[in-house]
């Protein structure tokens, strides 16, 4: 009897336990970034017991969920992915698709933000930065930017197509309402070209968001392209500053490569990182606007000066053309790599 009493005992301990929570890996860009990730999302869903997130980083490489997903060896459960990569993997099979209702109203997000194969789950911006202390005058857009004779010295790029040819138009005089049906013209590829070279022996290029204060603060470079965050994470021990003008604004989504494990427990995630409280967290600890507008009204008005999505930062930037990217970008990667190569 009293082995009987011990074995319902048991058993009654084991169905009122709660099942383990599937560790999840969730890759993203790393940085400032990945810092405000951790308090809004990731120590807060560990603490809920919903089970330990493992972080990872990398810096956007599409090749690598490419490799996974063709070989049937998906690791990550959840990459953050810009818009352009996300549109252009999702159209070649490379991200689960999602079903929008399942993360709240769809009304209550910004416009773009939630897409077929990937929930935006913050608004940011890539915009000319600069060091206060280095220079005499304040640049005031990427015309600036490739003035070699009135500010000379070295300039961040980002290694990359996309962003650096929108800069180099801009910097020709296209207004940026103009930028992307200039580009799609070959015309308007070779004039970005050919705006490159006025400046290439002055760039020095850069891959993860962390290198351009880190480049602005040494006095490597006297301006860079940076993501807005990224500047605004350092400006309390630094004099870095930000000009809107000429930025250009996207999403960074979360997606889940094609055959990752607990597909499930990601889509639960990605619930927990929208709603308005957690958006909050986020845009408290780095300068990037909430994909969930219900969380604006949580913060703090002094916070909203240095987010993208501010009416008066947003005046005079770009929204990123996803669909240009996807179109014509595996093209001008090709050619921008072939270009920064010789």
């Amino acid at each position: 009897m009293k082995a009987l009493q011990v074995s319902i005992l048991a058993l009654g301990m084991a169905c009122s336990a709660p099942l383990l929570a599937a560790d999840l890996t969730v890759i993203s860009f790393g940085g400032a970034n990945k810092n405000a990730q951790v308090k809004a999302f990731y120590q807060p869903w560990e603490k809920a017991g919903h089970g330990k997130i493992i972080a990872g980083e990398y810096n956007g490489e599409m090749a690598k969920v490419k490799a996974m997903v063709d070989t049937n060896s998906v690791s990550w459960n959840l990459v953050e992915v810009e818009s352009p990569e996300l549109a252009r993997g999702c159209d070649e099979g490379l991200f689960e698709e999602l079903d929008a209702e399942q993360f709240g109203n769809p009304d209550d997000f910004v416009p773009g933000a939630l897409t077929p194969c990937g929930a935006g789950f913050f608004v940011w911006s890539t915009v000319l930065a600069y060091n206060a202390d280095k220079l005499q005058s304040a640049p005031t857009g990427w015309a600036d930017f490739w003035d070699t004779t009135k500010y000379p010295g070295k300039r961040g790029l980002r290694k990359g197509a996309k962003y650096t040819l929108e800069f180099a138009l801009m910097a020709d005089g296209v207004a940026p309402k103009d930028v992307y049906s200039v580009l799609a013209t070959k015309e308007g590829q070779d004039r970005a070209f050919a705006k490159l070279d006025q400046i290439k022996p002055s760039i020095q290029w850069w891959e993860a968001g962390a290198q351009p204060p880190q480049f602005l603060a040494s006095g490597d470079v006297v301006m860079s392209s940076a993501y807005n965050g990224r500047i605004a994470a350092v400006q309390k021990e630094s004099n870095l500053k930000v000009v809107w003008n000429g930025g250009i604004y996207d999403f960074d989504a979360w997606a889940i490569p094609k055959g990752a494990k607990d597909v499930e427990q990601a889509h639960k995630f990605i619930a927990f990182t929208l709603q308005p409280g957690q958006q909050k967290i986020y845009s408290e600890n780095i300068a990037y606007g909430p994909a969930n507008a219900k969380a604006v009204e949580l913060l703090e008005p002094s916070l909203l000066q240095d987010m993208p999505t501010t009416p008066a930062n947003i005046a005079n930037q770009v929204a990123m053309d996803v669909t240009f990217w996807a179109d014509y970008g595996e093209q001008l990667e090709q050619r921008f790599n072939a270009w920064a190569a010789r």
